[in-house]
Formats: structure tokens, C-alpha cells, sequence
């Protein structure tokens, strides 16, 4: 406001016109298009009041530490941290992508040196649109948006909108598999969401199957899975996959805690933590024993039970080259 307009004089017809004045340049000015994301730590409320304020503050901190060297390779600026969420800004949206997928990896290779407990896993959201910046601050709905993307993801997920999706580098887009519409709490209307892969799927099985059953099974983006038939033990979840076959006898043959999956740099490695039989790629394990297992990878369990260990067939049976084509 220039300081020889006295605001107490104007009329109805004059303050309207000098908004519209000063909202076109608010918009010439600041206004940009931008890639927004939202990282947020899974589980910290159970973890702040399992192991207390001491070590939850270590692992926000963790959080943070890692976003940073993420954002330093990538040209990322952290806008603003609210509780265990972080929200950073980006010119680009490839540019965001590769950042997020770093900052997964670093993470898994960060976990593989800390008790399954204490593991950091994020739920990750983008969104494209136009926001409000002067070079320090950023405004605009984007942000919540990009929060409830965020909310709405798995564990160890990398959400993304569509708008952002069609920004992104051709290899990106192969990389993204489609959610479909979904309801976002606090949007009230549904939002057309993908998923962004970012572990190598040349090296990590995206998925399990069951020969017996046909059945296939998902792989959470954990970095320790454990495989067994026992699902509930003192109402928590006792494996991370449960395993069972319409026999009930035959069920009973695969340990209660079979086997378990752990992801290094180079792939999974699959340990065996059971007495009853595992065979990994025609190779007969122990208890205690570790061998790596990859894309396409056979394991079988007691001698009942045979899981193919799949790549690039993805859970929802579509391939993950088709979703160009898909959305």
C-alpha cells in the first residue's frame, strides 16, 4: 500500500479493483509452478510412547539429517518441519523424485545398522502446482495436499499425484504404478494417486507367489520382513507376510517363524530362522543360515509350500513397464 492512499476514503468500487490490483501482482511477482513434498515418520506416536522423548528426538533428528543430504544433492530447500513431518521444495519435479529415492535408500542402508525397533521407515508425498514463494517462504493448498498424499501412504511409500506424475523423466514414470482414485481425509473428494518405486528391481523381488495357491503376495517396504504361518501373538501382528494353504496339516508344517528377509545395498538376504526345512534356489539351509535371494529367486518351505520370488510382475498383475499406458 503506498503511503498517500488513505484506506478510510476508498469506496466499495475502489477496494475491490485495488485487490484485484495487488492479487495480479502478488501472482507476477510470486507465484511459480513447484514440486512440494511431505515426509513424515510411520509409527512415531507408539514409538515416542514405547522408548520415550529422549530417543523418539533421535530419531526425528535422523529424519532430518538424512532430508538434508538429500536435498543438498538434489537442489531441494526444507520449507518448514511440523512435528515428525518435513516439508521441502523443489524447482523440478524429476528433480524431487530423485531426491525422495535417495533419501529411501540412505535410509535402508542407515537401518541395516539399527535394531528392527528402532528403524526409521517415511511415508513420502508429492504434488506439482502453483504455490506462492518469496525465495524463503511457500504458501499455497499444494502444501496440504501434499500432507494428506502423504498420510495416505504405506510405510516406506512414496506417494505422488498425478500432476506430478506427468512431470516427471520418462524412466520415472516406468517407475510408477497406479493407486487409482483415493479418498484423501481432510481433501473431501478423491485424488488420482501413484505409487514411485525406488528400490532396483533388478535386484529386489517386488513380490511373492504361492505355486499351491496361485496366490501373490506383496512385499511391504520394510527392511526386515519375517515369513511365517503364525499371524497374531498378544494382539500384534507376529509376521509381516502369513503364509498358509487351504490344508490346515499342511499349514502346520511351516514354522510358526520361518524365515526372514533382510534388505542390503546389493539385494534381500533371506535367513533362515526355523529348524523345519528351507530350500533356497536348490540349496538346503539351517537354522541360521543366509543366502540372497533376487528376482526370480524359488523357495521352498517344508516341502509343502513353493514361493516365487517375482520382479517385474507386480502384485496387481500388471507388469511394471505398462503404466504409461495405464494412466
Amino acid at each position: 500500500m503506498t503511503p498517500d492512499i488513505d484506506i478510510g476514503t476508498l469506496t466499495m468500487t475502489q477496494i475491490i479493483r485495488l485487490q484485484n490490483l495487488l492479487t495480479q501482482e502478488l501472482s507476477r511477482r510470486f507465484e511459480t509452478s513447484a514440486a512440494v513434498c511431505f515426509t513424515d515418520i510411520a509409527g512415531s506416536t507408539a514409538y515416542f510412547a514405547r522408548f520415550g522423548d529422549a530417543v523418539g528426538r533421535q530419531l526425528q533428528q535422523l529424519h532430518l539429517d538424512q532430508l538434508e543430504r538429500a536435498l543438498a544433492a538434489h537442489g531441494g530447500r526444507l520449507v518448514d518441519t511440523a512435528g515428525d513431518g518435513a516439508v521441502t521444495f523443489f524447482t523440478s519435479a524429476a528433480t524431487c523424485a530423485a531426491a525422495m529415492c535417495m533419501l529411501q535408500q540412505d535410509l535402508s542402508g542407515e537401518n541395516q545398522h539399527r535394531a528392527r525397533d528402532h528403524q526409521l521407515v517415511l511415508r513420502i508425498g508429492m504434488h506439482w502446482g502453483r504455490v506462492l514463494t518469496d525465495g524463503v517462504q511457500v504458501s499455497g493448498d499444494v502444501m496440504n495436499l501434499c500432507a494428506r498424499i502423504a498420510a495416505s501412504a504405506d510405510p516406506g511409500q512414496i506417494r505422488l499425484s498425478r500432476d506430478c506424475f506427468r512431470e516427471l523423466r520418462i524412466e520415472q514414470r516406468l517407475r510408477c504404478r497406479p493407486l487409482g482414485d483415493v479418498e484423501l481425509k481432510g481433501v473431501g473428494r478423491a485424488m488420482t494417486l501413484m505409487a514411485l518405486d525406488w528400490l532396483d528391481r533388478e535386484r529386489f523381488p517386488v513380490a511373492v507367489r504361492v505355486r499351491e495357491t496361485g496366490e501373490t503376495i506383496e512385499l511391504p517396504l520394510q527392511d526386515i520382513l519375517s515369513f511365517g504361518r503364525m499371524d497374531i501373538i498378544e494382539g500384534m501382528s507376529a509376521n509381516d507376510v502369513v503364509l498358509s494353504l487351504p490344508d490346515g496339516l499342511a499349514t502346520r508344517q511351516i514354522s510358526r517363524w520361518h524365515f526372514e528377509l533382510r534388505r542390503q545395498a546389493e539385494g534381500y538376504v533371506l535367513r533362515s530362522v526355523s529348524t523345519h526345512p528351507t530350500v533356497v534356489d536348490g540349496c538346503a539351509l539351517q537354522r541360521g543360515d543366509e543366502v540372497a535371494v533376487k528376482p526370480g529367486s524359488v523357495v521352498s518351505l517344508s516341502g509343502v509350500m513353493t514361493l516365487d520370488f517375482l520382479a517385474n510382475q507386480r502384485a496387481d498383475g500388471t507388469r511394471s513397464d505398462e503404466t504409461a499406458i495405464l494412466v
